[in-house]
């Protein structure tokens, strides 16, 4: 017990919050002042308003990286390290064993008996050392130093006991980043193709890479999207499919596709997408749209084009996505085909969210859904990745501050960190194509809709990263829905499951974690490819392939790894998997349903006008 007793302080005045001046766009369509989209009562005027300023103002310098984050990992790494002398002497030991082994390859660089790579060779996706001139000294000396000296920081960062998981994992990331910044393939005097293409065309790929370099800084400084050429026009090239917007509040613009089949499933299919991208990533050109696909194969689309928001939506709640998207959707859809149940699908995020409008819609008795398709999107995040490393209590609040001042999350933070993800592809080897080699890259729809990017309200991501993220709330019970618990127990309609392969944003493993939480048949399929190229997979293009399983909703648990043994493997697109099993669980074909409800001239043609801002 304590022996000290804590007097009141005398009662101070309330420090005055700064004034926030978030920016405007003129052009965005604002929420209607009469039917705000935050229905939630709005959280209380948060303290310390001079620290969050200051927060707020380093994170345009740290690139939105908290450096007390990082600060507190590698500390919590050294101390561990620096008790543990038999690990460091494990670490000295490796050390001279590697210089010994690469001094020796060094003596014998020139011998016709040395091979190359004798010491270390690269990952078998690690293609920054690809081709012969790499296997010619010294470049292959160097190459293999640095590989030494990558796998010497791997091995000190990893495996030291007493550091918690999530500070081993951000030291080895952040010092992954490091190296990969200074590997011998970004420099023009140690990278062997580098100095061919220059002998063989007089120094000219510095011209085209200096133009390269000039021509990425002007759009970045002007803010304009990847491709402004005209060959990827929003409307025109990708997200052309014909259809109408039939319905349209503060947050979103619902769509409905024309059919193009004489007959059609009487079951319509909702798609839910991610407001961290575009919609129009399953709508992409015609030869790989998802929603050109399932019309085609006689199914009545409907899709949700998010408006992307500004600082005047700050207070745009989570659960304002599911009631002004998901609900207002069903609600709509209930008018256009009424008397019909939906093949709802939902893509990253929007899966998420789907997967909670589901839980809260079976708990109040809502039968409106007749299948949930989830396209690698997660429902427990203990498991979620590196982007995790992101995610703790001090990068959290750190992000907050940050969104505080602005209102948002600006499109910038988020490519940059789905970026250092995959840091070698998306950063370092560009440098050395576009910049070293003067070789610029060719565009395609993928990389067009990727740097079509969206902002996130303050309150939603804020409410995302701590409910979801940071407490895993909706894993273990304590997610809220309109005052009251939801369990994804509650779901119960057929579940099609699909996880990528590659995915860094969503792991497969992480998504399969569905399996447990549910009480419904699941049909699980792995995909080859990421995030996006593993979803985006036409049946015409080649390379893709996948396994799938189904687990009947009282068959006993399968594990991950024993599921990757059992499930066959078939080679193709998954699409027509897919459409076979929404063939099943749908009606016999019947005429299409009208376009809309009521009047709908009004309302623009597909894409709309929220896929603009």
């Amino acid at each position: 017990m304590s022996v000290v007793q804590i007097f009141p302080r005398a009662e101070e005045p309330a420090a005055q919050a700064l004034p926030v001046t978030p920016a405007t766009d003129p052009e965005v369509p604002t929420v209607s002042s009469e039917k705000p989209a935050a229905t939630d009562p709005l959280p209380a005027p948060e303290p310390y308003p001079l620290d969050r300023a200051f927060h707020a103002m380093l994170a345009r310098f740290t690139g939105g990286i908290s450096p007390l984050a990082l600060s507190l990992a590698w500390l919590d790494w050294s101390s561990h390290l620096a008790a543990a002398p038999q690990r460091q002497m494990e670490i000295s030991r490796n050390t001279l064993r590697d210089i010994g082994r690469l001094t020796e390859a060094a003596a014998h660089a020139t011998s016709p008996e040395q091979k190359p790579w004798s010491v270390i060779q690269p990952q078998p996706r690690d293609r920054r050392f690809a081709g012969p001139q790499w296997e010619t000294a010294p470049f292959n000396l160097l190459a293999q130093a640095f590989l030494l000296t990558e796998r010497w920081w791997h091995d000190a960062t990893t495996g030291v006991r007493g550091v918690s998981h999530a500070n081993e994992a951000i030291v080895e990331f952040s010092m992954r980043q490091m190296l990969d910044m200074l590997a011998p393939s970004n420099f023009a005097a140690t990278n062997p193709k580098v100095l061919e293409k220059a002998f063989q065309s007089g120094g000219e790929n510095f011209v085209f890479g200096w133009q390269n370099w000039c021509s990425d800084l002007m759009r970045l400084l002007s803010a304009s999207k990847l491709t402004d050429d005209g060959q990827f026009v929003v409307g025109k090239t990708v997200a052309a499919s014909p259809g109408k917007v039939v319905y349209r509040n503060e947050l979103i613009e619902l769509i409905q596709y024309h059919p193009t089949t004489a007959q059609v499933r009487p079951e319509p299919i909702l798609i839910v997408p991610a407001w961290i991208m575009k919609y129009y990533i399953l709508d992409l050109s015609p030869h790989n749209s998802l929603v050109r696909y399932l019309t085609g194969q006689g199914f009545t689309v409907f899709a949700i084009s998010w408006r992307n928001p500004d600082a005047k939506d700050r207070d745009i709640a989570f659960d304002d996505y599911r009631k002004l998207g998901v609900m207002a959707a069903l609600d709509t859809i209930g008018q256009v085909v009424p008397g019909r149940k939906t093949h709802a699908l939902g893509y990253c995020l929007g899966g998420t969210l789907l997967s909670i409008a589901a839980a809260a819609m079976a708990r109040d008795g809502d039968a409106r859904l007749d299948t949930v398709t989830l396209l690698a999107a997660q429902t427990d995040f203990t498991e979620a990745g590196e982007l995790t490393l992101f995610i703790n209590e001090s990068q959290v609040a750190f992000l907050e501050d940050m969104m505080w001042q602005r209102g948002t999350l600006d499109t910038t933070q988020m490519a940059g960190a789905f970026q250092l993800l995959r840091s070698n592809e998306l950063i370092w080897s560009r440098l050395s194509h576009d910049y070293l080699m003067g070789e610029g890259a060719p565009s395609n729809d993928l990389m067009a809709w990727n740097a079509d990017a969206t902002r996130l309200p303050y309150r939603m991501h804020s409410e995302y990263l701590r409910k979801l993220f940071l407490d895993n709330d909706l894993a273990e019970g304590r997610y809220h829905v309109g005052g009251r618990s939801v369990s994804l127990s509650d779901i119960h309609a057929p579940m099609f499951v699909v996880g990528t392969l590659a995915d860094h944003v969503a792991p497969w493993r992480s998504v399969y974690k569905i399996h447990y939480q549910v009480d419904a048949d699941v049909t699980f399929l792995l995909t080859s490819g990421g995030h996006n190229a593993g979803v985006v997979a036409p049946p015409e293009e080649p390379g893709h392939s996948y396994q799938v399983l189904i687990k009947p909703a009282d068959a006993p648990y399968v594990g991950a790894d024993e599921w990757l043994k059992r499930a066959p493997h078939v080679e193709g697109s998954w699409w027509p998997e897919w459409t076979r099993w929404l063939a099943e669980h749908s009606g016999a074909p019947c005429d299409p349903p009208r376009i809309g409800v009521g009047d709908v001239q009004d309302l623009p043609d597909a894409p709309g006008d929220y896929i603009h801002t």
